[in-house]
């Protein structure tokens, strides 16, 4: 489609900060390739793509590649290509609305959140990503990654993306008085901007200082020119708290494709 805006990992700026960590991704028709190897066999993997038809397939390299489509695409069972895993869901939120709409499509609970938030004297601040290794919103994503057992993107990726420009970052945070109590980091790559990390502390979570950030950051997103914000993956049996607060946000369900293996060669 003429119209779509693709997710972060299929963005030039995305490979921009591959490149800047040593690694070799290749834009081909529009379409981000990153190369890996499996058992010692070349692999190629293709995350959140725009297929619009089966004859994108007809440029893809020659090797095994899995594929991850941005959107459903069950004509690739007709192509020979297996299923690994189910279609998950995105929450994304359309910042072309106005304020009075986002309001409108929160849900009553989330909004009442929103409220107690706006009522606690927090003070917010937003600047860009500084270029610090040690940064407390880092240390404690990398403690909670570890505790809590899942993965995100490794810290240098994420250094490399902040340090290639200071427009594609944007950090909230929330204080109480002059202690940081909660943060969260979105990525910005053209019309598009997505979160990335968010970190709070007990305190921050008794005030819902999240609900807070995610509303100012919306807020200035918008005003940024913006069109859409993506919230990132939900899952509601392994995070359904996250997920209830993605969505209380306002934001929208969309399924994705699926992962699947395509084998060139062994296509009909």
């Amino acid at each position: 489609m003429a119209d779509h805006i693709p997710p972060l990992s299929q963005t030039p700026f995305f490979a921009e900060a591959l490149r800047a960590c040593g690694q070799f991704p290749l834009m081909k028709n529009g379409i981000l390739h990153l190369q890996r190897r499996l058992f010692g066999m070349p692999l190629t993997m293709i995350s959140r793509a725009h297929f619009d038809s089966s004859s994108v397939l007809e440029s893809l390299p020659s090797g095994p590649i899995v594929l991850a489509p941005d959107h459903p695409t069950p004509w690739l069972t007709g192509t020979g290509a297996l299923p690994l895993m189910t279609p998950a869901s995105v929450a994304e939120l359309d910042l072309t609305l106005t304020e009075q709409q986002l309001t409108s499509h929160q849900h009553q609970k989330w909004r009442n959140r929103l409220r107690k938030a706006q009522t606690a004297q927090l003070r917010v601040q937003h600047t860009p990503m500084p270029d610090t290794p040690n940064h407390w919103l880092y240390l404690a994503d990398h403690s909670a990654q570890r505790h809590k057992g899942y993965r995100a993107w490794p810290l240098p990726l994420t250094q490399a993306f902040v340090r290639l420009g200071p427009k594609r970052s944007r950090l909230f945070t929330a204080y109480e008085n002059s202690t940081a109590i909660a943060a969260m980091l979105f990525l910005c790559h053209g019309k598009v901007a997505t979160y990335h990390i968010g970190q709070t502390t007990d305190r921050g979570r008794a005030l819902n200082a999240h609900t807070l950030l995610l509303w100012q950051a919306t807020q200035w997103l918008r005003a940024q020119g913006h069109s859409r914000l993506d919230l990132g993956l939900i899952d509601t049996r392994a995070s359904p708290g996250l997920a209830r607060f993605k969505l209380g946000s306002g934001a929208t369900s969309r399924p994705l494709g699926g992962t699947w293996l395509y084998m060139p060669r062994l296509a009909p």
